[in-house]
């Protein structure tokens, strides 16, 4: 088949667009290189540097194209309380020209990264899909327009469409911003690096973590699956694992006492997530097949920044 992936110099589009290549298929790649790595893609990848935005480059990239993977987006959500307009401006607006590029380019189906921050605060958990969402930052809200934009669009166009609600991906290679770094690679450079672990809130708040290469496998199965037409899909592990669980498996595996700090004067984020991926399994035959345990010792082993 033939690909393109918005953002596929990124963390989990990078690592999509290396396993599509290696099993053989021809992949294009778009991205502006604001936080992805052109040194992350193999060199059977065909990259184009540029913005989703500019719809006739879209549109040239998308010539016999059969699937779309549209991974293109700003997702710190402290950031997007600062800049609002920006996260609209990608995650929405650059949403809405990739779903016309591929209109107008005759492309027959998309598969959207959403987030499991779509749905916020919720009274009962696992997070199932058919829950009404409750964005809680402007990214989420991003999140969640996108989503109904590539809906609504793909109904009225006849465009096949997937959305996957991918949950807290980790794994080896995940960038560490100076600010607001996603949680498992921050406390592992703290740990290897002998800085103090800060907690925000109390340590029990919940996140389903899931790992890189289970996520891979859930969006390869979405571009061929054959009963899908505007399904929603969660992407996660099914297990719910608290802060403080977290940093106790890092010590355990690094064989270090980790002795957070606990920081109650700034929110720790939404209470309890964990997925519900009874859809994936019955729609993609998804199987998570890491553990956490198994996650981060992959991660410290294959990650030189952990050493």
């Amino acid at each position: 088949m033939i690909f393109l992936i918005t953002g596929g110099a990124g963390f989990l589009g990078s690592a999509l667009a290396n396993r599509l290549s290696e099993d053989g298929h021809e992949v294009r790649v778009i991205d502006d290189l604001s936080t992805g790595e052109l040194e992350r893609l193999n060199n059977k990848v065909l990259f184009t540097r540029g913005d989703i935005n500019d719809r006739p480059k879209l549109w040239t990239l998308l010539q016999d194209v059969e699937c779309v993977y549209h991974l293109a987006a700003k997702v710190s959500v402290p950031q997007s309380l600062l800049y609002p307009r920006e996260y609209n401006a990608v995650n929405v607006s650059g949403t809405v020209s990739v779903m016309e590029a591929m209109r107008d380019a005759g492309v027959k189906r998309v598969v959207l990264a959403s987030s499991g921050a779509v749905y916020g605060e919720q009274n009962t958990q696992p997070l199932q899909e058919g829950m009404i969402p409750n964005p809680n930052s402007p990214y989420a809200v991003s999140k969640l327009s996108a989503e109904y934009y590539v809906r609504t669009i793909g109904m009225l166009w006849g465009l096949e469409t997937v959305i996957l609600r991918i949950f807290n991906t980790y794994g080896p290679g995940q960038p560490l911003p100076a600010s607001h770094a996603p949680v498992i690679s921050k406390f592992l450079k703290c740990a290897s690096t002998g800085e103090s672990i800060v907690m925000y809130g109390n340590g029990q708040q919940t996140r389903d973590f899931v790992y890189i290469d289970d996520v891979i496998d859930a969006l390869t199965a979405s571009s061929t699956a054959k009963t899908i037409r505007q399904n929603v899909i969660n992407v996660g592990s099914g297990t719910a694992s608290n802060l403080n669980h977290l940093v106790n498996t890092i010590g355990t595996i690094l064989q270090m006492q980790l002795d957070p700090i606990y920081n109650n004067n700034e929110s720790g984020g939404v209470t309890e997530m964990c997925a519900d991926i009874r859809e994936a399994q019955t729609t993609l035959k998804y199987e998570p097949r890491i553990s956490l345990e198994s996650g981060i010792q992959r991660t410290i082993d294959l990650d030189k920044r952990f050493k």
